[in-house]
């Protein structure tokens, strides 16, 4: 197997180097019953992710309600951050992982996360997490939240490395979307929500059993 040389590697949080077991049905009634207060209908919202589910709930909340679209995302928000910690303070870090985020500083490889979740419950599972990676961007750092590319291309540049020279990790399809989408190498993980399967057909570069075996691909 060719080898990646690389001069930067992002990686997803949850899923990827820890896992939260966050109540994503929890967060999803929550958003929905916040949403019914304002007068709001749930129609074509159920199916979405949470975050997107908030992004249209704060504008059907806006025409319906001019002005109160901006209250209602910092309730939503402030709601599903709260099931985030809680789910953090029971999380973990995944084998290997502290030590694998050492061993590429040592190699001079630049690091980061690029989240979803918001900074308390990465904080709240790695206090220590600015030891052990060079940027971390989380959905409350950048207008656009992956699958968009921005999410990616916004840490390659506060890495200072192009996308050509390094690879986005993550357990999710929406991973591998976003690194392909940013012009990245893309390695799927089997420590999160998604089976090989579904990474494959995302187009993954290269799949791994956890994000420590990344060392073992990289020249």
């Amino acid at each position: 197997m060719k080898k990646l040389s690389l001069k930067a590697v992002v990686f997803d949080f949850d899923g990827t180097l820890a896992k939260l077991n966050i109540d994503f049905s929890a967060m999803r009634e929550d958003v929905l019953a916040l949403l019914s207060r304002y007068g709001v209908s749930p129609d074509g919202l159920r199916d979405l992710f949470v975050l997107e589910m908030i992004v249209a709930g704060e504008d059907r909340v806006s025409r319906l309600r001019p002005g109160e679209g901006p209250e209602f995302s910092k309730r939503a928000y402030a709601g599903i951050a709260k099931i985030e910690v809680q789910a953090a303070r029971r999380g973990f870090l995944f084998d290997g992982v502290t030590e694998m985020l050492q061993e590429l500083r040592a190699r001079n490889i630049r690091t980061g996360v690029a989240t979803r979740n918001c900074l308390a419950a990465v904080e709240t599972l790695f206090p220590r997490i600015d030891d052990h990676v060079d940027a971390v961007i989380t959905r409350e750092r950048t207008p656009f939240v992956k699958p968009h590319p921005e999410h990616l291309i916004r840490m390659l540049k506060q890495l200072d490395v192009p996308p050509d020279r390094a690879a986005m990790v993550g357990d999710h399809p929406m991973d591998i979307q976003t690194g392909r989408d940013a012009g990245a190498r893309t390695i799927g993980v089997l420590t999160g929500y998604s089976r090989a399967e579904a990474l494959h057909r995302a187009g993954a570069d290269f799949l791994l059993n956890g994000a420590a075996d990344i060392l073992d691909i990289l020249a």
